[in-house]
């Protein structure tokens, strides 16, 4: 497994909240070890002390993702480095659940964590995972959605570096929210330039008498 994999934590993470909508599904243990995904031991050590400490740091996390949205790198390296210091991790070899044909271990990195709570282990393999994805392909693809008022973080992974948006839902919408924009301009244009025309008539039948 790559370990820039486990940048989808971090997103999985920071999109619990949209603030622009007032919306945060981070209330409760359950959703805290809902965001582990297949990770159920992980999970399991959730308690309701977690609710606040997975909030500070998913803060922090968004904080990462608008100095990257701003093109401020230093500033977006700077914030992930305080949350890797913070947070650590050892990389490890790991075979566990993964065969080849023979049965013989399919050797990959693997992130474990030593945490005292599960907010810990959690931010430790999300602010790894978000660095080998910086270090990989820049800060520049971490972004923000352009939709607006959605503003989900996504991970860029476009050959061109062309993504905007965190989902189709959101490209869509803002297609047709530009698409109905530039109507609406066409329609001002052609109304101003039918009264232009017809003041001009105007005048000219005013000179004429």
């Amino acid at each position: 497994m790559e370990l820039a994999y486990y940048s989808d934590y971090a997103v999985r993470l920071v999109n619990s909240e949209e603030p622009a909508r007032g919306k945060d599904s981070l209330t409760s243990v359950e959703a805290v070890r809902g965001l582990f995904a297949g990770n159920a031991s992980a999970a399991r050590r959730a308690t309701d002390a977690d609710v606040t400490r997975f909030r500070s740091v998913r803060a922090r996390l968004r904080a990462v993702f608008e100095a990257a949205d701003r093109g401020d790198e230093t500033l977006a390296v700077d914030l992930l480095n305080s949350l890797l210091l913070e947070f650590p991790v050892s990389p490890q070899i790991s075979g566990h659940e993964h065969r080849d044909d023979d049965g013989s271990p399919l050797w990959h990195m693997h992130l474990a964590d030593h945490p005292s709570n599960a907010t810990a282990g959690f931010a430790a393999i999300a602010a790894m995972g978000l660095a080998f994805h910086l270090t990989e392909y820049g800060v520049d693809r971490l972004g923000l959605c352009e939709a607006s008022p959605c503003r989900n973080a996504y991970l860029d992974t476009s050959t061109n570096r062309s993504r905007r948006y965190c989902s189709d839902r959101c490209a869509t919408r803002a297609n047709v929210a530009a698409y109905r924009a530039r109507k609406r301009l066409e329609a001002d244009r052609s109304v101003s330039t039918g009264l232009a025309a017809d003041s001009a008539q105007r005048s000219a039948a005013s000179g004429e008498r």
